[in-house]
């Protein structure tokens, strides 16, 4: 993926000439981040910055997902107003050039890849001084979009199919365990529950009993988690949380940092599996004051799109605490 993010933009590097091109990823938590970036010599690198979900709102990206390429040619452009005749139904949604003044920044070129209706990302081109790209140049940034995000599709897919032929192995080879009424083997053979998902630790609680692997809650917390299970979701096979706390558990904050997201799964009315993550502490860069005064938005609050505004470049390093990684779609539905 990587490979493929650095060559789509050398390629739109090359073809516009703008002084920086990006490519910009969407985390699951909508944040986004710059994970590849082409300058011209003497340009502040962004690559590695992050910044915040609502610097490009979803409507924003709905609009870019309808319009595949849009661009600002001149951002201190003088305003023309647009008037529309209301007996002519015109609808200007997918009007391609856009210009929007009185703004501290520059000129994006956004060709955005889509995949099952969620924006995975953009590739952004910014440059110090006004830039016109001619139709036939915007025309071929939409077919390389237009290539990248098959390319893009394929190369989730392969991950998603290696992943889940891996579960399908070690999930057999666990059902053959559980089929020849032998329980325990899942949790003291190899391989064991915790190869089935990446976890810090996993539980066994069968017939009032209980065998642990790794990081997990003490005998008194893994009863008083099962007793808010059958409580609270007694009528779900399984619940799956980033974070206990947010989930509605009260007895999250007592775990501490050790135990932060859960997994769990019923496998008959009184036993259970448990899966557990400890609290993830990773340091983000991130790009852009998100409350600097008097700071007006562009074109539905896209701040990326600006590359001399300060919101660009590296404003502080945050700790992301309190959650745990997501726990994958595939892995649940094993």
């Amino acid at each position: 993926m990587e490979r493929l993010c650095d060559t789509m933009v050398q390629e739109v590097f090359e073809l516009t000439g703008y002084d920086r091109v990006m490519a910009y990823k969407f985390h699951d938590d909508d944040h986004g981040e710059v994970v590849s970036e082409v300058t011209k010599p003497g340009m502040e690198p962004y690559l590695g910055l992050h910044y915040p979900a609502t610097d490009i709102p979803q409507a924003s990206r709905f609009l870019f997902m309808k319009n595949k390429v849009r661009m600002i040619v001149d951002c201190h452009a003088k305003h023309v107003k647009v008037l529309q005749d209301e007996k002519l139904p015109f609808d200007l949604t997918l009007c391609v050039v856009v210009n929007d003044g009185d703004e501290d920044g520059d000129t994006p070129d956004s060709v955005n890849p889509q995949k099952r209706k969620r924006l995975w990302g953009l590739v952004v081109c910014h440059n110090t001084s006004p830039r016109f790209v001619p139709f036939p140049l915007r025309y071929a940034c939409e077919f390389l979009a237009q290539v990248f995000a098959i390319h893009v599709n394929k190369e989730l897919e392969l991950e998603n199919q290696i992943v889940e032929k891996n579960i399908l192995r070690t999930q057999t080879l666990l059902c053959d365990m559980l089929m020849r009424d032998a329980p325990l083997g899942i949790v003291t053979q190899s391989p064991n529950i915790m190869d089935l998902v990446k976890c810090d630790g996993a539980v066994l609680f069968y017939r009032n009993k209980i065998w642990r692997l790794g990081i997990t809650p003490s005998d008194l917390q893994l009863q008083d988690i099962a007793f808010w299970l059958s409580e609270y979701h007694m009528d779900s096979t399984g619940l799956s949380t980033d974070s206990l706390y947010d989930a509605g558990y009260p007895g999250a904050l007592a775990l501490g940092d050790v135990v932060c997201g859960m997994a769990a799964v019923r496998i008959s009315s009184k036993d259970m599996l448990f899966w557990f993550r400890s609290q993830t502490a990773a340091e983000i860069r991130w790009g852009g004051a998100k409350h600097e005064p008097g700071r007006r938005m562009m074109e539905g609050g896209c701040t990326l799109g600006h590359l001399s505004r300060p919101s660009l470049k590296l404003s502080r390093q945050g700790v992301c605490l309190g959650r745990t990684m997501k726990w994958m779609q595939s892995i649940l539905c094993s």
